[in-house]
């Protein structure tokens, strides 16, 4: 039997639903989070914006109530960025993507000695330190532009395990936050790989694997396994690709309306795919991703990156790349008054 051959709004839609997108959730913080597997936070409020847009009624507290218990964590994962992830995927994560964001944030040079990394642990079991604090006791200099040096201290960083204290997540925090050493235990690798395939597959397919690659920063060669552990079924892109997914996972229809949605910098879904056309044109990808990686706010229209947004005082302005009909614009527009008053 021939696969079935799905189109890029077929795609457009399954992504949207499965990222809460298309209607917003009746669901808890930690659930939501869950479902998503993971937001970025690259950006202290990012997540609480992506929340505000994907659950009903959604209030920052709820989000900080889960930071500070530790059902939600922040931390350093996919791509070597940080991201919230309920707190049961963590140790996956963390286990899955840790060879390669080491190697990103470190490459090109070698591990420290081995006493540096005990002389880090001995000191933030003590008590947590900052960034420069650490760097200094450790004999680095804070302020130093050395590239070597920097990605030196991240290997010891990555070898003691440091993580940031939960403050470093909530909605006002400002600063540099201070770093303590995980404690969770590491699943076997295997494990772990297989866990954060499904995860992304539920979040993000149906997807091929250079997608699953492109949102993990961890190369192919390192997720097969995690695909092949798993029973998967499998379609086509439009372009012949081979996309896999989770044997029960919904399908959206490509007629389903999308609403408008505003959207955080960093957001997770214009960056969980290699090939971004299923929710954004390659021409206004420029516009919105940097050579920097840094990655503007948007709004969606039909589905699909429309323009960007911008906070200024007490109102949000919407900034479309192209016209705009009116039935659109005024939704749009009804859109960013809701998120001005939430942003109050």
């Amino acid at each position: 039997m021939a696969e079935r051959v799905l189109t890029q709004r077929e795609l457009n839609r399954t992504t949207l639903q499965r990222q809460l997108l298309l209607m917003r959730g009746r669901m808890p913080v930690v659930r939501a989070v869950e479902k998503v597997a993971g937001l970025q936070a690259q950006w202290a409020p990012a997540p609480y914006v992506a929340l505000w847009s994907r659950l009903e009624g959604f209030e920052r507290r709820s989000l900080e109530r889960a930071i500070l218990s530790g059902r939600v964590v922040k931390a350093l994962l996919m791509r070597a960025t940080l991201h919230l992830v309920a707190a049961r995927d963590y140790p996956h994560f963390d286990s899955a993507v840790r060879e390669a964001r080491t190697l990103a944030r470190a490459r090109g040079v070698k591990p420290p000695a081995r006493k540096l990394v005990e002389r880090a642990l001995a000191l933030t079991r003590e008590r947590p330190h900052a960034r420069s604090e650490l760097m200094r006791a450790l004999g680095y200099d804070p302020r130093t532009t050395d590239v070597d040096e920097l990605r030196e201290y991240n290997w010891v960083v990555a070898l003691a395990r440091l993580e940031q204290l939960p403050e470093a997540a909530l909605w006002a925090f400002r600063g540099s936050p201070l770093l303590r050493p995980a404690e969770h235990e590491l699943p076997p690798k295997q494990e772990a790989v297989t866990h954060l395939v499904r995860r992304y597959l539920a979040a993000f397919g149906p997807a091929t694997r250079a997608d699953a690659s492109q949102w993990s920063g961890v190369p192919i060669r390192d997720l097969i396994p995690g695909f092949e552990a798993l029973r998967l079924r499998s379609f086509r892109d439009e372009l012949g690709r081979e996309l896999f997914d989770l044997p029960r996972a919904p399908l959206a229809a490509a007629d389903v309306p999308a609403p408008a949605r505003l959207l955080p910098r960093w957001e997770e879904v214009l960056l969980a795919h290699k090939d971004r056309t299923r929710v954004m044109s390659e021409v206004f990808r420029r516009a919105v991703i940097a050579k920097n990686g840094d990655v503007q706010q948007t709004f969606l229209v039909d589905g699909f990156v429309g323009g960007t947004w911008r906070q200024e005082g007490d109102r949000v302005l919407l900034e479309p790349f192209e016209p705009l009909p009116r039935r659109v614009r005024r939704e749009l527009e009804d859109e960013a008054s809701r998120l001005a008053a939430w942003l109050r």
